[in-house]
């Protein structure tokens, strides 16, 4: 057992990253995202984290160097936001669809224009399809613990997949909370030493990503949807394994809060789940049996996770911090109504939309959400919700 401190979000990633021994960075600054590559760099300077630091000119320059390291076998982190992720997004592509395993914390913002600097989820949920796994997290204990998850879960033979561990800008990365901050010696144990299958390697020369056909790549997406759907239980998995060295479980891929009789659900996303479960209980001292369905990867999505843990409930509302420009709704909001399949049919339910930009879902927001949740009395999909004041 480590130190308790009170750390920010943005601490919690930088330190998740340096007790993972990573053997390359590459830093580039952005907001909210970059007192992580800051903290890291003291770390590197200051001569307690032994790692090759590459500071570099944009944030395209950033996963192509980490993806060149990564290729030669190192373990590597990066870090972004936003119009960062979005500079990146050709090699960002790439790293995945080269299967190379490495774990990137993506302090979430909104995507201009109009201009913005503000949290909000749009920039992760924009790249979902990107063939990264995305971890959405709700606390700052939770940051730092699934950047070391996140890299046991990248670097099983079953997955090699790369990891997004994604947070909440300004609310998660600036504020401080608890935390335990286990020890070097307890990571080492609990992370096994890295070795990837196959590497470049002057003594083996190969190729690394040449041109290839369309019968042959239709093999490599087929390969790469079958390792993203092998994560599911290599995620639980890992929650477990993190559980009994640590004591922290966080449920795997998803998790629940009073749902197990519940009529209604609330579905969060990220740092808003705080807020719906103090909402709950409030509710449920009224009499409204309300429970919460945390979705904490978005990416594989947990289908029959989430179809199971709402199979019994009267309604839904799935709260966004994002929309889905095609379908008038939040991302996840068509992401659960398709999971459900033909049990949706039953089912009360409509998307909720709110905390863009930076603007707050409050508990008078997500009292909103229930009240209408449970003032619907037909199944089928109602309208859609704005949380604005």
């Amino acid at each position: 057992m480590g130190e308790v401190k009170a750390l920010t979000g943005n601490k919690c990633a930088t330190m998740g990253a340096a007790l993972c021994r990573p053997d390359l960075i590459a830093a580039y600054p952005i907001t909210p995202q970059s007192s992580v590559v800051e903290g890291l760099a003291d770390l590197v300077f200051s001569g307690e984290l032994n790692s090759r630091m590459v500071q570099v000119e944009s944030e395209h320059s950033a996963m192509s160097v980490v993806q060149g390291a990564a290729a030669a076998g190192g373990r590597v982190f990066t870090a972004t936001s936003a119009q960062g992720l979005a500079l990146m997004y050709e090699p960002y592509f790439r790293m995945s669809t080269l299967r190379l395993p490495m774990v990137m914390a993506i302090a979430t913002r909104e995507m201009t224009s109009p201009e913005t600097i503000w949290s909000g989820q749009q920039d992760a949920m924009s790249v979902r399809e990107a063939g990264w796994i995305q971890c959405f997290c709700e606390t700052n204990q939770e940051i730092l613990d699934m950047i070391i998850q996140g890299y046991m879960l990248a670097e099983d033979k079953r997955v090699l997949i790369p990891v997004n561990v994604c947070y909440d800008g300004f609310y998660s990365s600036h504020l401080v909370e608890r935390v335990e901050l286990p020890t070097q010696e307890e990571v080492d144990a609990f992370l096994p030493a890295y070795s990837l299958p196959a590497k470049l390697d002057p003594a083996t020369p190969q190729a690394l990503d040449p041109m290839t056909p369309g019968e042959l790549l239709m093999k490599y997406r087929h390969n790469h949807l079958e390792a993203m759907q092998a994560a599911l239980p290599v995620i639980d998995e890992v929650d477990a394994k993190f559980a009994a060295a640590f004591g922290r479980s966080y449920g795997g891929a998803i998790d629940t809060y009073r749902l197990d009789d519940a009529d209604y659900a609330l579905v969060t996303v990220g740092g808003m789940t705080g807020t719906a479960r103090d909402v709950v209980d409030a509710m449920r001292e009224s009499g409204v049996k309300v429970g919460v369905l945390k979705l904490r990867f978005t990416r594989p999505f947990p289908v029959e996770k989430v179809r199971a843990a709402l199979a019994n409930v009267k309604g839904f509302a799935v709260v966004d911090r994002s929309v889905s420009f095609g379908w008038n709704a939040g991302s996840m909001y068509s992401e659960v109504c398709a999971a459900m399949g033909e049990t949706l049919a039953g089912k009360a339910h409509f998307s909720a939309i709110g905390g863009l930009g930076g603007a707050d879902i409050s508990m008078a927001h997500m009292e909103n959400v229930v009240k209408t949740l449970t003032s619907l009395n037909e199944p089928g999909r109602a309208d859609t919700l704005w949380l604005m004041d």
